[in-house]
Order: C-alpha cells, then sequence, then structure tokens
C-alpha cells in the first residue's frame, strides 16, 4: 500500500489503513460502516463539519459505506469507484497500484487534432480496453487528442455522462479505474493526448447522495435548468468549491490526463471574486508545470477566460466555437430555425472562420440580448472549431449526422474549412470515414424518471410540426431502450476508405503547412466577404500569410486568382478567378 495526496474529499491511502473523510456539517455524528467488519466505527469531528475517521488494516477493493445519525447508510459522495453502480456501496482503490512506466510530455496545443467520442459507444466492446484497441487506427488518422465524454458513474448501463452523480469514479460500465488509467497509458504511448469531459454544474438526477449528506452543497439563492445550483458562493462554499477543484486536479494527476473539458459553464452560478473557474484554472496551472489543456463549452462568449500572458493561456486554453459550427451548418443545410436563425448572413460567416466569434456584442434574435465581446486580439487557437459534436448530432429527434441532412460536396467542403483552419479542429468519432448512423440521447433509468425523461424528450420537440401530435412524437426514438443505445454505436464494418483516406490527407497538409505558422497567428484574421456564403481570409504569420478562399454555395462565384502555395483543395478550386459550388483553396503565400 502506497501514500498518495491527502484529498480534503473521499478516502486517503496512509500507511496501516484507510483515512475516511466525509462532509457533513448538518449531522450529528457518523460512522463508517465497512463491508467486512460487523459494527460501524464511529468518526470524529472535524472543522467545518468534516467527520474522520483512520481504519487500521483496510486496502484496496474494501467495500463501505457511511452511517448518518438516523441510521441511513450512503454511499461516499467522493467514491473513486461504485462497482454495483449508484446504489451500491464504494469501493477503496488505491491510487498508486497502477504501476506507470510512461515518460509522457503532453502535446502542445497547437499539434492537437481532437476527436471526440463516447466511450460506450466508439467501440465494439463499449470500454476503456475496448477504446485502447483502437488508438493505432486513431494515430493512423492523425488525432493528436481525444475527448472523452464524461465518465464520472451514472446511473445505469449506458448514459452520455451528464447525469454523473459520483464526479470521482469512473463508470463501472467502462472498467475499473485500473483500466482508464491503462487507457491513457496506451494514448500515450501512440503520441496521443487525452482530454476528458467534466460537468461541474450540475449532479444527475439519480443517485445523488449531497442533496443527503450535505444540503449546504446547493443553494436556492442561484437557479439552473437542473434546478438549484451548486453553493460556489454562499456560506460553507469552502468545502463545496474545493470537491470540484480537487476533482479536476485528480483527474490530471492520477490518470495523467492532458486536459479538461468543462461543460456548460455558463449555467454555472457564482459571484464569488476570483469565481470557481478562475480559481480552479489559477489552481490547476499553479500545479502542474506540463502542458495542461482546459477548454470551456459557454454559450456567453466571453473572451476573457481565454486571454494569454506572454503567448501562452492564462486560464483556459481554448473554447468550443459553436459560432463556426453554426455558420457553416446553416450554409450547409440551410437550416435556420430555432437558434440557426442567427446565423444566416456571410458577414458572421466571415467573422466566426476570421475571428472565433461570430457575436462580439451584437444583438442575438434568438436570445432577444446582445451576446458576447470582441474576439480579434485572440490567437486562433483560443478557439476548437467543428461540424459536428455530440450536441449538435444527438440533440436532434433523430441524432442525424451532416451526411443526412447536406450534400457530400457540402460535407466536403465544410471538412476541408474545419481541418486546415488555425483554430483547433475537431472530429466527433465516425466523422472521419463519414459515418451514416445517428447518435441518438440514450440513458438507462427506471419508474417514474425513465417516465419522466422520456415525455419530456418528445416534450422537447412538440413545437416543431412533425412532432406536434401524438403521432409524431411517437416516432422519436425511445431514449430508454437499448436498442437506441445499440444504435448510436459506430459500425466500423461501413467504414468508406476513400472518405478516410480524404482525412488523412487533409490533416497530413495541415501538420506539413498550417501547424508551422500557428505559432506566429498571434490574432485574428482578415476577411472579405466575396459573395453570398463565400469568403476569403488571410492569417499573416510572420512573413508569411494563410490564406483561405471559401465558396460555401452551390453555384460557382468569382474570387482572386490563386497566390502563393496551393496547400490543400476541395471541389472545382482551380487557380483562376473563380471557384466552382462547393469548392475551397487553402494557399500558404511566403515573401
Amino acid at each position: 500500500m502506497a501514500n498518495g495526496r491527502q484529498w480534503t474529499h473521499g478516502p486517503s491511502f496512509e500507511a496501516g489503513g484507510v483515512r475516511f473523510r466525509l462532509w457533513a456539517p448538518g449531522e450529528a455524528r457518523v460512522a463508517l460502516a465497512l463491508a467486512d467488519r460487523p459494527e460501524p466505527v464511529a468518526m470524529e469531528r472535524r472543522d467545518e463539519g468534516f467527520f474522520e475517521v483512520f481504519a487500521e488494516g483496510v486496502g484496496a477493493g474494501a467495500r463501505y459505506r457511511f452511517q448518518l445519525a438516523d441510521g441511513t447508510r450512503v454511499a461516499d459522495p467522493a467514491s473513486r469507484f461504485q462497482p454495483d453502480d449508484v446504489h451500491g456501496a464504494s469501493e477503496t482503490v488505491d491510487p498508486e497500484a497502477y504501476r506507470w512506466s510512461e515518460t509522457w510530455t503532453g502535446v502542445a496545443w497547437e499539434d492537437v487534432v481532437l476527436y471526440e467520442l463516447h466511450l460506450g459507444a466508439f467501440s465494439r466492446a463499449g470500454t476503456f480496453d475496448g477504446a485502447a484497441e483502437m488508438l493505432d487506427y486513431l494515430a493512423t488518422v492523425g488525432v493528436t487528442a481525444v475527448e472523452i465524454m464524461p465518465v464520472a458513474d451514472f446511473p445505469g448501463a449506458r448514459n452520455w455522462g451528464y447525469d454523473g452523480v459520483f464526479l470521482y469514479a469512473p463508470d463501472a460500465s467502462y472498467g475499473r479505474p485500473e483500466r482508464f488509467k491503462a487507457f491513457v497509458e496506451a494514448a500515450h504511448g501512440r503520441g496521443v493526448a487525452v482530454i476528458l469531459d467534466v460537468v461541474y454544474n450540475h449532479f444527475g438526477p439519480d443517485g445523488n447522495v449531497l442533496p443527503r449528506v450535505a444540503p449546504e452543497f446547493f443553494t436556492s439563492r442561484h437557479q439552473t435548468p437542473w434546478g438549484e445550483a451548486i453553493n460556489f458562493d454562499g456560506p460553507n462554499a469552502r468545502p463545496v468549491r474545493d470537491f470540484v477543484i480537487e476533482n479536476a486536479e485528480y483527474w490530471l494527476e492520477e490518470f495523467h490526463l492532458d486536459g479538461l473539458r468543462l461543460d456548460a459553464v455558463h449555467a454555472i452560478r457564482d459571484d464569488s471574486r476570483p469565481d470557481i473557474l478562475d480559481e480552479l484554472a489559477m489552481r490547476v496551472r499553479a500545479r502542474f508545470d506540463r502542458p495542461i489543456h482546459l477548454l470551456l463549452e459557454n454559450e456567453t462568449n466571453a473572451p476573457g477566460r481565454l486571454r494569454r500572458e506572454e503567448g501562452r493561456p492564462a486560464l483556459y486554453t481554448a473554447q468550443w466555437n459553436d459560432d463556426v459550427h453554426h455558420v457553416l451548418r446553416v450554409a450547409a443545410t440551410g437550416q435556420k430555425t430555432g437558434y440557426y436563425v442567427d446565423y444566416g448572413e456571410t458577414r458572421l460567416l466571415a467573422r466566426a472562420l476570421a475571428e472565433g466569434f461570430a457575436y462580439q456584442g451584437q444583438p442575438s434574435l434568438h436570445r432577444g440580448a446582445p451576446r458576447g465581446s470582441p474576439s480579434a486580439d485572440l490567437p486562433p487557437t483560443a478557439f476548437v472549431a467543428f461540424v459536428q459534436n455530440h450536441d449538435q448530432v444527438g440533440n436532434r429527434a433523430f441524432g442525424e449526422r451532416l451526411g443526412a441532412l447536406a450534400s457530400p460536396a457540402a460535407a466536403r467542403a465544410l471538412a476541408s474549412v474545419v481541418l486546415l483552419l488555425p483554430q483547433i479542429p475537431a472530429l466527433f468519432m465516425g466523422e472521419e470515414w463519414g459515418a451514416e448512423q445517428p447518435f441518438l440521447f440514450f440513458c438507462d433509468f427506471s419508474g417514474e424518471l425513465a417516465t419522466a425523461v422520456r415525455e419530456g424528450r418528445r416534450r422537447e420537440f412538440s413545437n416543431f410540426p412533425e412532432f406536434s401530435d401524438p403521432e409524431g412524437a411517437a416516432k422519436i426514438p425511445d431514449p430508454l431502450a437499448e436498442q437506441t443505445f445499440l444504435d448510436s454505436k459506430l459500425d466500423w464494418g461501413k467504414l468508406d476508405a476513400e472518405r478516410l483516406a480524404v482525412t488523412r490527407a487533409a490533416i497530413a497538409a495541415r501538420r506539413a503547412h498550417v501547424i508551422p505558422l500557428l505559432a506566429d497567428i498571434g490574432r485574428a484574421g482578415e476577411a472579405i466577404e466575396i459573395g453570398d456564403q463565400a469568403v476569403r481570409v488571410r492569417w499573416t504569420a510572420g512573413t508569411k500569410s494563410l490564406i483561405l478562399d471559401a465558396n460555401l454555395e452551390d453555384r460557382a462565384q468569382g474570387f482572386p486568382p490563386a497566390s502563393g502555395q496551393v496547400i490543400w483543395r476541395s471541389g472545382d478550386a482551380g487557380d483562376s478567378g473563380e471557384l466552382g459550388p462547393w469548392a475551397v483553396r487553402w494557399s500558404v503565400v511566403a515573401p
């Protein structure tokens, strides 16, 4: 048994046993109930509402719960593993039992080609080990970082991951914590970084013991789409903040992860300064001296969190750029319902490609208020660009991928824009070979909660004419059905080798010609509107320039002739003063 870091929450291994801690400020007494011992052991009350006990002779694999004053027994909110799901006992995990042998130094952010995947749907096995078997393939594609949708323990056998309730425990359906570590080490051995999606804006609706153990963890002073907010800024907030910040440090430290993506931070409510997001980033930056990539999903388009100091991220490395997705999706499909109503203008396409945010303080028709702030002073690498991800595919009623909504020529054009864009490109699993099967919303609740989720999913689309009546609503795939999950798993037998070859070639062109320029592209590009959904963008990189000519229309349009070295073409993109329908041309101009 080894001595690991002493965390504020959860069990810590020490010489001769394990120290258990629980924050339960409202409880008069708490006891540790070990599965292999007949009687619970009283825990001593410490400062700030913590209870603590050192259990001699306890090692890895011990099952335990905490017994509260009224006799109720609950799992550890900071459990490291829940072998029997969210309503079972917690299990102790020795953090140093896995023997790392790697000498990994990380991947520079400029070198990242990101690949988002869901562990259950990515491989045939749907586990950490199953994903590890696919790493050689990902490396040959040119992927240099994988982003894994959340693994924090959720109820049932399948879930997108955003209903996690034990933030420190990898879900048992994917394998034990040691298998997650083995996956990370295997990825590193192939030059692939690992980034984990984490959720700090809410807990899932089933299995969360915190309201019972520590009601102070939540506050009615702020409301979120999921109800009461996590208490980051009220009385007793310090243990709550440490729970979340140390969770981020825990994944990075004990699992050797290369970064985190923080889900929907616009839904986090915190009026303190520094707020939880700033403090988390500052703590992480101070703790680690290797490359750590902290990513945000943030609808508010707040560039301040992405600021650079001496060329390096002061807080967060980059933000998922929904604006780029939206302008490209509207160009390719013509869809202008919902939030897409904001994105049909060519000037927004030009601004998103050149400057990152399309909305930089302008009024949003969909939101009915101004949105965002200027982002032109940020380097392009402060943004992650994509044309598909789990949200934009899975939040559709039938989970259609882009290939089902746009022509092949349009899909190729969009891929050609994103894969060579100075922003960091991201692929959604299967996108690289044109996967056609949907990615649907799925979960595995039971009882009344299952009924509520099923009905809520149908209500979500009731404003669409095709789903407004019971017959239409019944066609929406049942998120609780196992078949919905199975239909979302990648079918590797349908891999399109020709499409994959094009993706590989585009990433190779990025690696050879674009990545060497990124360190010298310190701010936004200059965009020119050529015509309807047709733009030219020029980025200055020292003495060189990177030029994008993109005609995202189904008719030819006049463009300036090509100059310099053409590094990539898609569609009818010759060197003359015209680009054909859905044509894209990238060039590098040297002195």
